[in-house]
């Protein structure tokens, strides 16, 4: 059985852990305050879920969700997570993070320093322009007519493959927006993130193409 270890148990984090459970996966969770904090989350969630501190939530996934926004200086647990596939949840809101030079002055996006901070880790963006409660309202079987769609950026192929099966199990088709460099497109301000509610995969692909360089700090 895969395990998915989840890092940030906030409304994205709890409810990829409901969708992961939904499906077959393991989760192990862990967010800032300590393992004894998610026992009501770890119930409700049932047997194949389980709490734990960020390390040990890095070291027990077969690949992990970091779903807490991004420090300058790194907070996730860089050993555990390494050779694994993370997929970054995080977005870049200055109001809320306070700037970041390196991504005010367009020369790297928020993922890129995730990457950087995990070197050794294959980083995809994944599950950042769509509303946690709409994972279950937007969710549709393969081959339904205007499936929505939600995007993915990495520098890592193997990565974007495992984010394309997440999706569709999960219930949503995929629009490959690599490398890593281009995940800006769908980022707050964005088309893609302003669609949010509903996109098929022509329209966020197109949404993702019309998307342009927005001063920060962006506030809306």
């Amino acid at each position: 059985m895969t395990t998915i270890g989840i890092i940030g148990a906030g409304e994205v984090g709890s409810q990829l852990a409901r969708a992961a459970g939904t499906h077959g996966y393991h989760v192990v969770l862990a967010n800032s305050r300590g393992p004894e904090t998610l026992k009501h989350l770890v119930d409700e969630l049932g047997p194949s879920a389980r709490a734990a501190t960020a390390a040990g939530a890095a070291e027990a996934g077969d690949f992990v969700i970091v779903a807490v926004p991004l420090k300058l200086v790194n907070d996730t647990p860089v050993e555990q997570l390494a050779g694994k596939i993370v997929l970054d949840t995080n977005n870049y809101m200055p109001w809320r993070d306070g700037t970041f030079e390196a991504v005010d002055s367009g020369r790297k996006t928020v993922h890129e320093l995730r990457q950087e901070q995990l070197p050794t880790s294959k980083v995809a963006k994944a599950f950042s322009h769509i509303q946690a409660p709409r994972l279950f309202l937007s969710a549709r079987p393969a081959g339904t007519p205007g499936r929505h769609a939600l995007s993915v950026s990495s520098d890592h192929p193997e990565a974007v493959e495992l984010v394309m099966r997440l999706y569709d199990e999960f219930g949503f088709d995929t629009v490959d927006n690599s490398p890593l460099s281009e995940s800006w497109r769908s980022g707050p301000g964005q088309p893609a993130w302003l669609a949010h509610a509903h996109q098929t995969r022509e329209q966020l692909a197109a949404s993702l193409a019309a998307a342009r360089r927005i001063p920060y700090p962006f506030r809306g």
